[in-house]
């Protein structure tokens, strides 16, 4: 199975920090060369693999909504490929790899709402004396809560692979 580059991985989720509708995760998936279908997408999802998508209206008079991805969907979807080629199940999967992932989502969009609001009040607030200064606080606070979520998908990623390892050695 084909492989993406941390760098690339990096600089993709960077380029789609709102998330990926489906139609640009194919996209990602086909343009380094990665067999993906919208079927097999589909399947990771209902298989619960994946988080459902979110839906986002679109700005404008009868536009409607499209479905969006968290930004660590490519890294998941990787994860799952390579341990099926690695011929585990789907239960070992779901038990083994994915145990913490919807933990992890849930605190990210936890987060992210925490910081919707406290920017929103900063804002409103941009007149007063201390709120240049909250306002960099603020900043911090989510760079320290991006490096917190990273951690913890590093430390699931690393716990998958002790997983995988003691499989192989029981084998």
């Amino acid at each position: 199975m084909s492989r993406i580059d941390d760098a690339v991985l990096e600089r993709i989720e960077r380029e789609h920090a709102n998330g990926f509708t489906s139609a640009e995760i194919l996209d990602v998936f086909a343009t380094c060369g990665i067999r993906l279908t919208e079927a097999t997408l589909r399947k990771y999802v209902q298989l619960g693999l994946l988080p459902r998508s979110v839906r986002i209206g679109r700005k404008g008079k009868h536009q409607g909504s499209q479905g969006v991805y968290p930004v660590t969907v490519i890294r998941q979807i990787l994860r799952v490929k390579q341990m099926m080629a690695e011929s585990y199940t789907i239960e070992q999967i779901k038990k083994d790899v994915l145990f913490m992932r919807g933990d992890v989502e849930q605190l990210e969009a936890t987060l992210q709402s925490i910081f919707s609001t406290l920017s929103r009040v900063v804002k409103e607030r941009r007149s007063e004396t201390y709120a240049q200064t909250v306002a960099r606080e603020v900043e911090g606070a989510k760079a320290l809560s991006r490096d917190l979520i990273n951690r913890l998908s590093s430390i699931e990623s690393r716990l998958s692979a002790r997983s995988s390892l003691r499989r192989v050695s029981a084998s």
